[in-house]
């Protein structure tokens, strides 16, 4: 899929325009990046600021997701993106996973080719055989992406963080960015009792802040609804998120026996549709 997509990606030394030959992406000033054999290239221009997700977290958000507890919130994504399709759609997600979101997205926009970045290699083996119309790229999003200036009309942000300045120079004028970020409320009923991370309550103003002055948000739209997850689902839950981090395996499954068979939580989050703010008309912030 790389291939159909070489023409929205830029050399992240140059920023050239690249061309696939053989199993390899080249500029024209010569600089090289290797396709990997699982589909993926990475154009990391150096050290990454985060390492991303381990192979046991994304194996364990496949498992999640597969499960289909949050279908209803990749529909609501999908859905904010098919409103005024433009001509020729092309999709953009960063810390993209497993790429399930991404690749409902592009069920719902059968003309879009998809991008997903990612700076875990783990996650980019995911992302390449995700969608058949989805190219697999390792980059880090503190750096400047590696994409071409205004070539994407759409730009997902779903639980993960956003470089506000790269997005807007990456999407089109008339582009749109969908970030979906949880609520307060979301997954309230195991926060205490499995000791997961919590949802700064400060949230909702800080993602308002990040994008003053790139960004003005057009729709915003809540998602939330209860969710039966089986000891199993709740394990897959914290394994895939920043809880994994904190709690160890053993305190996480001694933890988890403690719950009923079945749990009923709380899925509650918010999807928020932004449009770039004109360079000239650009607010200070």
């Amino acid at each position: 899929m790389l291939a159909e997509v070489v023409g929205l990606l830029a050399c992240p030394h140059c920023g050239g325009g690249l061309d696939v030959a053989d199993r390899t992406l080249l500029c024209e000033q010569g600089h090289s990046f290797d396709i990997a054999r699982q589909g993926y290239v990475s154009l990391l221009s150096g050290a990454a600021k985060f390492t991303g997700d381990s192979a046991e977290m994304i194996a364990a958000r496949a498992r999640f997701l597969d499960s289909q507890h949050f279908d209803p919130l990749m529909d609501a994504v999908a859905r904010a993106c098919a409103t005024d399709v433009p001509v020729d759609p092309a999709v953009l997600e960063v810390g993209a996973g497993t790429g399930h979101y991404l690749a409902a997205v592009l069920d719902a926009l059968p003309a879009a080719r998809g991008i997903g970045v990612d700076v875990s290699k783990a996650a980019a083996r995911w992302l390449a055989r995700s969608h058949p119309r989805a190219g697999s790229v390792v980059a880090d999003i503190w750096t400047q992406l590696p994409v071409r200036a205004h070539a994407l009309s759409h730009v997902l942000s779903i639980f993960a963080p956003r470089n506000a300045a790269e997005l807007r120079r990456v999407l089109r004028p008339d582009g749109t960015l969908i970030v979906l970020t949880p609520t307060d409320r979301h997954l309230r009923e195991l926060v205490d009792l499995l000791g997961l991370v919590r949802v700064d309550e400060n949230k909702t103003v800080r993602l308002g802040a990040s994008m003053s002055g790139y960004f003005e948000r057009a729709d915003r739209v809540a998602v939330e609804y209860p969710m039966t997850l089986s000891r199993t689902d709740v394990d897959s839950l914290i394994a895939m998120g920043p809880s994994a981090r904190h709690l160890g395996d053993e305190a996480r499954a001694q933890r988890i026996a403690r719950l009923p068979e079945t749990s009923t939580v709380t899925a509650s989050v918010t999807i928020s549709s932004y449009r770039p703010v004109p360079a000239a008309g650009r607010r200070p912030v």
